[in-house]
């Protein structure tokens, strides 16, 4: 027996607007929203979904999971990304071939080069 993945949960002092954030990063919708949280996904009918939940305490180390985003070109995304509100932000990740951005919350994530074919 396995399991299927539902949803990765994001802890957010502002759990509206960090979704509202990336389904606008991602291309998501907001598929639910309760005080308690809002889910977001590509479609209401698709999984995974990203859960957004509040906590009151700020975000204070580097996390431990993070998200890898893949655009067909990066120089252009890292751009309209930080338009929207991400940073720039050093882990210690030193001259690598991906950027690494935070969302207005702090989350690192990690936008990569083009896939080569």
């Amino acid at each position: 027996m396995t399991s299927v993945w539902e949803n990765l949960t994001v802890d957010a002092r502002d759990p509206a607007r960090l979704a509202r954030w990336w389904a606008e990063a991602l291309g998501y919708q907001v598929v639910s929203e309760s005080p308690d949280e809002v889910e977001i996904r590509q479609s209401a009918d698709r999984l995974p979904g990203l859960v957004f939940v509040p906590v009151t305490d700020a975000k204070d180390r580097k996390n431990r999971l993070h998200i890898d985003l893949r655009p067909a070109n990066r120089e252009a995304e890292v751009e309209r990304l930080v338009d929207m509100g991400a940073r720039h932000v050093d882990i210690g990740q030193g001259d690598v071939e991906w950027t690494v951005l935070a969302d207005p919350e702090g989350n690192e994530f990690c936008v990569l080069r083009e896939r080569e074919e």
